[in-house]
């Protein structure tokens, strides 16, 4: 039998954590420990006077970006001292039934490739509707109605789950359904890798950009033993793909 899973100690970690957020000057944002949570992450901080972080750990192959998360947000407060007293708290949630109801390279040990349906096969369905019902929920029981995500539409693998049209439904939806005005911001989502390369330097400097390279984790396969002067990857899946050329798109910019 499929069981859906949230352990008990999450969810009560989850409820009893909300601090006092007024209304409209707090956000949640979905933070992975990747490129794009963590630039969005940046951009909560700069618009919001408290921004807390949930991440998710869904039995990824790459599951070694939850353990970037810390070091991200160490540094955050340590060399950013105007978002230090903005963090509030942070929280992962277990969502691993994602094993359960899902094939996606991205959870299973498969070669990645083209489907088809013209998706790569490291699409996981279902997973930001997931990801952003959990913290809708969180958002409530905290008074909160700002959720930050990093869905692009722009330079991307082509996940229905990262479409503008599908991030407004899901707000609707979500807003309906918890019976409040919840805002889905993606500040990302009409710009390529570049543009957010780019905007990663507005919003924090070249501090930002080095905190962006060297403790941020995109790749799919997990790869954090060959730096590149983008970042850790294999540089050959999909995410690396990107966010290499992106890199490199962006340095002919300077």
């Amino acid at each position: 039998m499929l069981s859906f899973v949230f352990p008990l100690n999450s969810w009560t970690s989850l409820m009893t954590q909300c601090e006092n957020h007024m209304d409209g000057q707090s956000a949640i944002v979905l933070f992975s420990g990747g490129q794009d949570s963590t630039v969005c992450l940046a951009w909560a901080l700069k618009h919001f006077d408290s921004v807390s972080t949930v991440g998710f750990s869904y039995g990824q192959r790459h599951i070694v970006e939850l353990d970037c998360r810390d070091v991200i947000l160490s540094k955050m407060r340590d060399i950013f001292p105007q978002w230090a007293s903005k963090l509030a708290n942070d929280q992962l949630v277990d969502l691993d039934f994602f094993e359960q109801i899902s094939d996606s390279a991205l959870i299973t040990d498969r070669e990645i490739e083209e489907t088809g349906n013209g998706l790569p096969n490291t699409f996981v369905p279902g997973r930001n509707i997931f990801f952003l019902t959990t913290a809708a929920a969180l958002a409530y029981k905290c008074d909160i109605n700002n959720i930050v995500g990093g869905m692009c539409e722009t330079d991307y693998s082509g996940y229905p789950d990262c479409r503008d049209s599908t991030l407004k439904s899901i707000e609707k939806t979500l807003s309906l359904g918890m019976e409040r005005e919840l805002t889905i911001h993606t500040p990302l989502m009409f710009l390529d890798k570049a543009a957010s390369w780019s905007f990663a330097h507005k919003l924090g400097g070249d501090a930002f950009v080095d905190v962006i390279i060297e403790d941020t984790h995109t790749c799919y396969l997990g790869e954090r033993e060959v730096r590149h002067s983008w970042g850790y990857g294999c540089a050959k899946c999909p995410a690396c793909v990107l966010r290499e050329s992106g890199f490199t798109k962006y340095l002919s910019t300077l």
